[in-house]
Order: C-alpha cells, then sequence, then structure tokens
C-alpha cells in the first residue's frame, strides 16, 4: 500500500531538516544535527518518572540511561540499543523513545550508549552492550528490576544489537526473556527486494545503509560473524521469543521478514508486524500517525505480556 497520508507532515519535516544528502555532510555534522532536532522533539516525562545517567565501568566503560517508571516493581526491564546505523544517534537522540515504552509498558529500560563506527568498528559496540547486559542482570534488584523478566530491544542498527545479544547470551546462565526488534537490520544482502523497491523512501536511502554497513564492518571477515551479521548463525534455536515490526517502506523491510522466518523456522516464537503503509523511522511519528502509534502499543503490549 502506499506510505499513509498521515506520515506526510512527518516527512516533510525530514526533508526540511536535511536539504541536503546526508552522505555529503560529515559525520560530526550529522550527528549534532540529528542531537540538535531530537532535543527540540523531545517530550516531558510523564510524573513520576525518573532518569538516572551513569557510566558503568567495564572494558571500556560506558554510559547508560536508566528509565524508571512509578510503578510497583519489581519490573520487567529492556535494555535497549539506539539506532542510527552505528555511527549516529545516542541514548539523548532516543531519549522519548526509550522513556515512552518504560512509560507505557511500564518497564525499567537500560538504554546504551554504545561505541560508534567509524572510529569504533565491529566489536566494539558488541562489547559495550554485551557489558550493559551482563551488568543489568547482576544489578537487577538494585534498579527496581525482575532478573527474571530481562529483555534486549532496539531500532534498525540497535535491533541488530539487540538480536545480536540473544545469540551472545544463548548459552549463559543470564536467560533473556525477549528480543524487541523495531525495523533491524540484520543481513548484508543488499540485493533482497527491498533494497531496490525502496531504495528511495523517506527517512533511510538503500545507499545510505550500504554505507553505514561500510563504516561498521569495513573487513569482509567481519561480515561473517553472527554477532555482526545475526542472520548468519548456523543456528537460531534456543532463542528468546521475538517481537519483530517492520516498515513497508524501508529498504530493511525484507531483511525483518527473512529473520521473522528464520526464527520461526528455528521454533521460536515470534510476533511479527509488517507496518503497513510506514518508513523507516516511524516510531518518531506517533503523535502524528495512528498506524505507528498502533505499533508502539502492540509492541508495549507484547512486553508486558511476555514478562509475565
Amino acid at each position: 500500500m502506499a506510505i499513509d497520508p498521515q506520515l506526510a507532515p512527518f516527512i516533510a519535516r525530514l526533508a526540511e531538516a536535511w536539504p541536503e544528502p546526508v552522505l555529503s555532510l560529515p559525520v560530526a555534522t550529522w550527528r549534532e544535527r540529528v542531537e540538535r532536532l531530537s532535543a527540540a522533539a523531545r517530550m516531558p516525562y510523564p510524573d513520576g518518572f525518573a532518569d538516572e545517567t551513569r557510566v558503568i565501568d567495564a572494558p571500556r566503560p560506558v554510559r547508560i540511561r536508566i528509565y524508571r517508571p512509578r510503578a510497583p516493581g519489581p519490573l520487567p526491564a529492556l535494555v535497549y540499543m539506539h539506532g542510527g546505523g552505528w555511527v549516529i544517534g545516542s541514548i539523548d537522540s532516543h531519549d522519548s523513545i526509550t522513556a515512552a515504552i518504560a512509560a507505557d509498558t511500564p518497564c525499567v529500560v537500560i538504554s546504551v550508549d554504545y561505541a560508534r563506527a567509524p572510529e569504533h568498528p565491529f566489536p566494539a559496540a558488541v562489547d559495550d552492550c554485551r557489558a550493559v547486559v551482563a551488568w543489568t542482570f547482576e544489578n537487577a534488584a538494585a534498579i527496581g528490576a525482575s532478573p527474571d523478566a530481562i529483555f534486549v530491544g532496539g531500532d534498525s542498527a540497535g535491533g541488530n544489537l539487540a538480536a545480536a545479544m540473544t545469540l551472545a547470551f544463548r548459552d549463559s546462565p543470564h536467560r533473556l526473556r525477549g528480543q524487541l526488534l523495531i525495523y533491524p537490520c540484520v543481513d548484508v544482502n543488499f540485493e533482497r527486494p527491498s533494497y531496490h523497491s525502496e531504495a528511495q523512501a523517506p527517512y533511510l536511502k538503500a545507499a545510505e545503509m550500504i554505507w553505514f554497513w561500510n563504516q561498521y564492518c569495513p573487513e569482509p571477515a567481519q561480515r561473517a560473524n553472527p554477532l555482526a551479521v545475526p542472520i548468519k548463525a548456523a543456528s537460531l534455536a534456543g532463542l528468546p521469543p521475538a517481537f519483530i515490526v517492520v516498515a513497508e517502506h524501508d529498504p530493511l523491510r525484507d531483511d525483518g521478514h527473512a529473520y521473522a522466518g528464520r526464527l520461526e523456522a528455528a521454533g521460536v516464537a515470534v510476533t511479527f508486524r509488517p507496518g503497513l503503509g510506514l518508513i523507516h523511522g516511524f516510531v518518531r511519528a506517533r503523535a502524528l500517525c495512528t498506524a505507528a502509534q498502533a505499533e508502539h502499543v502492540a509492541m508495549t503490549d507484547w512486553l508486558r505480556r511476555t514478562a509475565q
């Protein structure tokens, strides 16, 4: 179906904010503009909502932000990895997304400011996220979370990192309860149909996604590692239940479809949502688009149910 007409104002704002091709910008300029635009769109927290930013002690210290809604605990916990092609974005740029998930589930969200490419290519982000997931299990009681209901999740490149975490912890005594993957990039097959049909889609272009991969995994050997490219895992058996939502008008659409199919074939419970009429980045358009808001409700409902 066509792009949801309720997204037209969101798309118009994107065109105004980004008049030039983003790949023509220096990375520092790109990052700064994302942070500035995200700060301008930031929503106030609900009453009783608390957040705390801290740096955890790890092989490379990692900044995190912990969101705690006002609700009786212990609560489920979601370790969230932000999107941005492993290059752009931060816990600040995704603040409204993570705060809304925490408030509406309700759950404790631990947002991860992992090391970004190209300064820190694979496996730096994976190492940082793995340290934060382990820290969350070890400190669950202190942050008001249940150690038996810890999830991983993220959008786009963050969805890739969340999927990698389920592989990293599959044989660990730390058992993840589920994975929340929002239009994830889990493959380096740029010949999937959506890379062609949605090559010029709003928000994310196919050429931009290929460029992101070149920053994150510049060496061919890196792209053979399932922690970088989760769909390349020999087996996906034994992974936790998954909620996967894609966007119909997104080069990454077929990544999500393919990964959901492989998980289901491996016996993993999957809730899959096709995001009809939606575009990459739709989680930022919930205030404008009924369909985008419906996906937010679906994912928070799934988190709540799966945590029980």
